[in-house]
């Protein structure tokens, strides 16, 4: 009886597998000749012969046109949200189901259903089987409708183009999807309010990964780094560098491209300029019109109502008044619009944009143009910039790859940390060597190198005499104050900063940050007129200070502690 008992059971539930897979099958079938019903998203509605059609309401079809318009503009559902808040706009709404079912609603945009909006194909006449599936691993045990997730396209069961009336075409559609992508995080992202004008844009030309953009002094300091094989592999980094120059040279690059097309932006912003306040406007001008329909509407019901029956003309009076508030409020602040921003573009404001395009270097400059604004603008014009450190001088090989496969190729000096890394550094050492040798003052020397087109590292572009006895001290021809420090009582292993720097080949405002950070020892003798700094180094510690030394330089690493 057990046994036939269990082999019921089992026939039955290989009948009812059996079942459900003959119940998916027709649906999937169903589902490829795009028959299957589904719910639609805003802006559609669904007539009772089971047809899809455009939401017949004007201001609807206006609104879900306007998202597209402006995400296109924008770039971002950040942008978009933030601009239908600040002029107070609603998205529609239909009732599903209930006593209300069918009833159009407005309620206020949100992140999420903006994203829906973005991201659903009907919108551009598709009709789609397959879009979201089930996750195994997000899905929460006991509850089914878990772990729902949006595949890519390439993944979709059933993808059919021109089914339903379209706000947008499938190109443009395409194009909003890629843009969605490029805004994550694995993405090239989109126009941030740092200072940096590549970001995303800017390519390693040794290892060929994406650089990344780093900020220093509360966003004062740029800097681009390649660490995609440290962080991957844990190997040395690639190569990084400042980023100011970078981003200066590729303005000016940019600014002369823009030179011949002056007159043709200043055209172009001021029809943009237009056509954005017609749309604007236009909405606003639905809203007065639905809010003059809800008037007309409920003194229409006032009126009707028998005068005897009280209780029910009270409530019809209070729903008069109300939507007769709604729209003084909304008038006034159509008003207020007005005031700030008309209609039209004046002529004052259209003279002032041909004169700010005619000047684009200044418009570039000007306090109100800001970073997003100069990274949109490189963005449409370069399609990525390639560099490449030369060693680890200060010659940098630049390409910039236009947008339309043109080309641009140089060399850009950057700012280095040490003059042991200039490329002209022995020659630098063989000419200052050859002055000394004829007797000039450190002075003279300074002035002499300038003259010539010799530069420092960085601090300064120019030389100057304590910078020339510095590099004399160090190559060992000439002796500072502080070399001699005479009359001074020392300990075993003590040196002074310039001797301990000389013996180190390295500047002495470097290891005067490392006496501040305390990573050496050291005691401040004040038995003579100048006090001087002893610092403790035996053999020990100045093989220390030179693997320290030698060690790569990186804004991610802090510096050893003894």
């Amino acid at each position: 009886d057990r046994l036939i008992l269990g082999l019921k059971g089992q026939m039955s539930e290989a009948e009812l597998h059996v079942l459900k897979q003959r119940l998916l099958a027709g649906k999937r079938a169903k589902a490829a000749r795009g028959e299957l019903g589904k719910r639609v998203p805003m802006g559609y509605v669904r007539r009772p012969s089971g047809e899809v059609s455009k939401d017949p309401d004007e201001q609807v079809q206006a609104t879900i046109e306007l998202i597209f318009d402006q995400f296109a503009r924008l770039g971002t559902i950040n942008g978009v949200l933030h601009y239908l808040v600040r002029h107070q706009m609603q998205l529609p709404y239909r009732v599903p189901g209930g006593a209300n079912k069918g009833e159009l609603e407005w309620h206020r945009p949100s992140r999420a259903t903006l994203g829906n909006v973005l991201r659903h194909p009907m919108y551009a006449g598709a009709y789609v089987y397959g879009r979201r599936v089930i996750d195994p691993t997000r899905q929460q045990p006991g509850r089914p409708a878990t772990g729902r997730t949006v595949v890519p396209a390439e993944r979709w069961q059933v993808l059919l183009k021109g089914r339903y009336p379209a706000y947008l075409s499938w190109a443009q559609f395409e194009r909003h999807w890629q843009q969605l992508e490029a805004n994550a995080d694995r993405g090239i992202g989109v126009p941030r309010q740092g200072p940096s004008l590549l970001a995303g844009r800017l390519v390693c030309g040794r290892c060929g990964a994406r650089m990344s953009t780093h900020y220093s002094d509360q966003g004062q300091g740029l800097r681009y780094s390649c660490y995609r094989a440290a962080a991957d592999y844990g190997a040395p980094f690639c190569q990084s560098l400042c980023g100011q120059p970078l981003d200066e040279l590729v303005s000016q690059w940019v600014l002369q491209a823009l030179a011949p097309a002056a007159l043709e932006i200043s055209l172009q912003v001021a029809e943009d300029l237009e056509a954005e306040r017609h749309q604007m406007h236009q909405q606003w001008q639905r809203r007065l019109e639905r809010a003059h329909y809800e008037v007309e509407r409920a003194a229409r019901q006032y009126h009707a109502v028998e005068p005897e029956n009280r209780l029910v003309a009270r409530t019809l009076e209070r729903q008069w008044e109300t939507a007769l508030a709604a729209e003084e409020t909304l008038k006034t602040d159509y008003k207020r619009v007005l005031a700030t921003q008309p209609a039209a573009l004046s002529a004052q404001e259209r003279d002032a944009i041909r004169r700010l395009a005619e000047d684009i270097p200044a418009l570039w400059q000007a306090p109100t143009t800001t970073s997003a604004d100069r990274q949109t603008i490189i963005r449409q014009l370069v399609e990525r910039v390639v560099v490449t450190v030369q060693g680890e001088t200060e010659k940098v090989d630049v390409q910039v790859h236009w947008a339309g496969g043109h080309g641009t190729q140089t060399t850009l000096i950057r700012p280095v940390a040490r003059l042991e890394q200039l490329s002209y550094y022995p020659e630098l050492l063989a000419r200052l060597t050859a002055l000394h040798r004829q007797g000039d003052s450190g002075p003279a020397i300074a002035q002499m190198l300038n003259a010539e087109g010799w530069r420092p590292a960085k601090r300064r572009v120019t030389f100057n005499a304590a910078m020339v006895n510095t590099l004399l001290a160090r190559q060992g021809l000439r002796s500072s104050r502080q070399a001699v420090a005479t009359g001074v009582a020392r300990q075993v292993n003590e040196w002074t900063l310039q001797e301990l720097a000389q013996t180190l080949a390295m500047p002495p405002q470097t290891l005067y940050l490392w006496l501040r950070k305390g990573q050496l020892t050291a005691r401040r003798d004040t038995s003579s007129s100048h006090p001087l700094w002893l610092i403790q180094a035996d053999s020990a510690e100045l093989e220390r200070l030179r693997a320290l030394r030698a060690a790569p330089r990186s804004w991610r690493q802090p510096l050893p502690t003894l």
